[in-house]
């Protein structure tokens, strides 16, 4: 029979008090009991309205009719069909602002908690079967992926899938992008992410890690080592500050920074000499995930007094509701309608206070978005010991200025026509955060996915 609650069944957290000091996962996955019973409140619409707000077309009814009837696996093989990364996705997708978004049970109560269910489904085959898959018959055609973020991942995987001998070139040394060295072991583990890349690697795509395209080797020198495409998925990670007085302070990070350090160095864990300074009371400037990632990392790095600061309140936002309130529950102390404007320093150079304004919001601009301004004479002091800017990323420009012409636009993303990806030079595609600025991960797993079917299309006409 259905079940026609009006809300989702409830997964189980962490302590907020107990979470805030370690890395564990925040969220627990549902039992197979609670995923059927959650499943069974899918109406299986007609017209799927939840599939059209998939950036990766996930048949989430299909897989859902699965999990009613216990069938987990069939359910995986479902969701696995358009969708590379679905334990990432299950975890880190804004399901609320997307699939859920527009499902029918959401207008008289809660959504079909799709997100959960496609988590629980992942979990489950990674635990309980976990084949690998086996590498397609090849076609001989080389094609370069730069970067093994969600972009470059997904689209691999699309062209590895078709026959394509498909390298991706990774400059850290792991592979993973964002999801390795932006989104926290407690929200995304790594261990997650490896198993994603092994079965990447078990289709047969060879991954070259510590090569920095535009540098160690560029665009044109790969297409004349025999690649007939490139996708560029190098993602956004040049960190932008405000341009106030003592950002050069020691003590001042970019969250780029900061994270990466955490995540992908596994500062966290005392068997890591990972440089990373001990901070006692840290100031965090922004209001998206990256800078509730950030402010919680800090938290469990054992911060005794973390700000979260923000010139708008808390309405206007862009950070998920779910990590804005994970952030408050875990003691992050929201300054909202505040802005800073100028860091001090002692005399060892090190940050000791951090100096604002407080804000107050316009009218509504056409946009539709209260402009801040500054509230003249409200400036105040805090005691802090450490910043970290969480302001957004931009792509970084070796590849365009290395790449004769690959266009940008005055933010530096590249130009790509968006039915295709296709960019301004022939055979080279591009998507993700390199194309967008920093964006979400399944927007860039999309991306990855039109540009692999459009790098296929025309691949074939050539060939």
């Amino acid at each position: 029979m259905p079940n026609m609650s009006l809300t989702k069944v409830p997964s189980e957290e962490q302590e907020p008090l107990v979470r805030n000091k370690n890395f564990l996962e925040v969220t627990m996955c549902y039992t197979p009991e609670q995923a059927v019973e959650e499943a069974r409140r899918c109406l299986n619409c007609k017209n799927k309205p939840c599939v059209d707000g998939c950036p990766v077309n996930v048949r989430i009814p299909e897989f859902i009719e699965k999990v009613a009837a216990g069938d987990f696996k069939a359910a995986y093989e479902i969701i696995s069909d358009t969708n590379a990364l679905p334990c990432v996705s299950g975890r880190v997708c804004p399901q609320e602002n997307q699939c859920e978004e527009r499902c029918v049970r959401g207008i008289k109560g809660e959504s079909v908690a799709i997100g959960r269910l496609e988590r629980f489904v992942a979990d489950w085959y990674l635990k309980n079967c976990n084949v690998m898959p086996v590498k397609p018959e090849s076609n001989g055609i080389k094609v370069a992926v730069v970067g093994s973020g969600p972009a470059g991942l997904t689209c691999a995987s699309d062209l590895a899938k078709r026959g394509y001998e498909v390298t991706v070139f990774e400059a850290f040394h792991t592979a993973g992008g964002v999801l390795v060295y932006g989104i926290p072991e407690f929200r995304l583990p790594k261990a997650i992410v490896q198993s994603e890349v092994d079965k990447l690697k078990a289709l047969g795509v060879d991954l070259q890690l510590d090569v920095v395209v535009g540098r160690t080797i560029t665009i044109d020198e790969l297409m004349d080592e025999g690649y007939k495409a490139v996708f560029v998925g190098s993602g956004a990670g040049l960190p932008m500050f405000m341009g106030i007085e003592g950002e050069s302070l020691a003590g001042v990070y970019s969250a780029n920074e900061y994270l990466t350090r955490v995540n992908l160095m596994k500062a966290y864990l005392d068997d890591h000499d990972t440089p990373l300074k001990r901070s006692r009371t840290v100031a965090v400037v922004g209001g998206g995930n990256v800078a509730m990632d950030a402010a919680r990392c800090a938290k469990r790095m054992g911060a005794e007094k973390v700000y979260l600061m923000y010139r708008r309140d808390e309405e206007e936002m862009p950070a998920r509701r779910e990590e804005v309130n994970h952030a408050k529950e875990e003691d992050i102390d929201f300054r909202l309608l505040c802005n800073p404007v100028r860091i001090l320093g002692n005399e060892k150079g090190q940050v000791s206070q951090i100096e604002c304004v407080r804000m107050r919001l316009q009218a509504p601009d056409e946009s539709g978005r209260r402009s801040p301004k500054e509230v003249p004479g409200s400036n105040f002091f805090l005691n802090v010991d450490t910043v970290i800017m969480a302001l957004g990323t931009s792509p970084n420009p070796l590849i365009r200025s290395t790449t004769p012409g690959l266009e940008a636009n005055r933010k530096g993303c590249l130009v790509v026509d968006e039915d295709t990806m296709r960019t301004t030079r022939e055979g080279i595609y591009a998507g993700g955060d390199a194309v967008t600025g920093a964006a979400t991960v399944i927007l860039a797993m999309g991306a990855g996915k039109t540009a692999a079917q459009a790098i296929d299309e025309y691949l074939s006409e050539k060939n």
